[in-house]
């Protein structure tokens, strides 16, 4: 018969593995040993534990350095079923907007003992799925996720599983309920119009991002209940469709300055950061001037060294606080998760959050 031991040395003698916690229990076995505790003691202290003599812990901790001792995350996360980390997928990693907000996120969740996992998908369908296997796989214990795929099929095994998940900058349509941290969009593109309208401009063009998603949508929405609002008929061919690149926004601004003497505008709204500079880059190269020949309002759009001439007028979202508010929502369903009652009456949460105008240069009156 083959005991479990003959399995283990033939694994480590065929690739070197050691079964999860094997070296760790010897060690804690000889600490005990040699500090005359049982070896429950060692693992108390090791742990943190309240109920063990503060002179006894010293004595562990001073030969834990002595045995190098490395705690076994791998065993400790199959005894505790909890990995203490929290998956976080992003479209564009190379986006401030997403840095910060991750950046939130992790202020909130360090302390409370959990460690962030960041994948990129790079707006890809096929890369996010990737990205949330590898996760479950993992058993992170939340996800956070910025969704490209609309249908939200893969997400739905973190959801049957019980696992937190909370989204960001675009929602799924799925049937299950949902937590959510996020601006309120409409209203943002709405702040951005009024300004412009503000200052007496009444043909205005904008760039925006996939109408498909939820978040291109609202923006979309909150442009045309503006111009509504103000009485000023919704022009189509002042639209243009881009997919937040910046390649997309300079080709979407070429596209309305060819036709601006059949379909005259006097400003521009471009609804992401990366649209934005694209479409500065085609104002420039076609000698126009911003905001003299045309007013422009970005969306997201940082400049922190001041290099950017004129500076850019742009609706700006919180990416702190939609972390820090992720982040409070994740410890508190995971808390929550260990709670069968507070799990049963808890109800999701689709947080919205104020945007607002950043004034600078880049608009001028009419």
């Amino acid at each position: 018969m083959i005991t479990a031991n003959d399995c283990r040395k033939r694994l480590q003698n065929l690739w070197g593995w050691e079964t999860a916690g094997m070296v760790n229990s010897n060690t804690l076995k000889d600490i005990a040993k040699k500090l005359n505790v049982s070896v429950s003691t060692v693992s108390r202290a090791v742990n943190n534990k309240s109920y063990v003599k503060e002179e006894t812990r010293q004595k562990v901790l001073q030969a834990l350095k002595e045995y190098h001792y490395v705690p076994n995350e791998i065993a400790r996360s199959l005894k505790s079923q909890s990995t203490k980390t929290i998956g976080v997928i992003i479209p564009d990693i190379c986006e401030m907007f997403f840095g910060q907000i991750i950046k939130g996120i992790d202020e909130v969740v360090s302390p409370e003992g959990y460690t962030i996992i960041v994948s990129d998908s790079g707006e890809s369908k096929t890369n996010e799925a990737r990205d949330l296997e590898m996760l479950f796989q993992k058993r992170v214990d939340a996800l956070v996720l910025a969704t490209v795929e609309l249908k939200g099929k893969k997400v739905l095994q973190f959801l049957d599983h019980d696992i937190p998940v909370v989204f960001i900058d675009n929602l799924p349509v799925i049937e299950q309920e949902i937590d959510a941290v996020m601006i309120d969009n409409v209203e943002a593109s709405k702040i951005a119009m009024r300004h412009l309208i503000g200052l007496n401009h009444r043909e205005i063009a904008v760039i925006i991002g996939s109408i498909e998603e939820t978040t291109g949508y609202d923006r979309m929405l909150g442009y045309k209940s503006a111009l509504r609002e103000a009485d000023i008929p919704v022009d189509e061919r002042l639209i243009a469709y881009g997919n937040y690149k910046e390649n997309k926004g300079y080709e979407c601004m070429c596209a309305l300055l060819d036709r601006i003497g059949e379909v005259p505008f006097t400003a521009v709204y471009v609804t992401s950061e990366m649209m934005t500079f694209g479409a500065i880059k085609a104002i420039n190269d076609r000698g126009l001037r911003i905001p003299e020949d045309i007013s422009l309002i970005g969306f997201d759009v940082h400049d922190k060294t001041g290099l950017v001439v004129p500076g850019i007028t742009t609706v700006r979202q919180p990416e702190s606080l939609i972390g820090t508010k992720t982040g409070e929502l994740l410890i508190k369903r995971l808390k929550q998760k260990g709670n069968k009652k507070s799990r049963q009456t808890a109800k999701c949460r689709k947080i919205l959050l104020d945007p607002y105008l950043e004034i600078k240069q880049s608009c001028r009156k009419k």
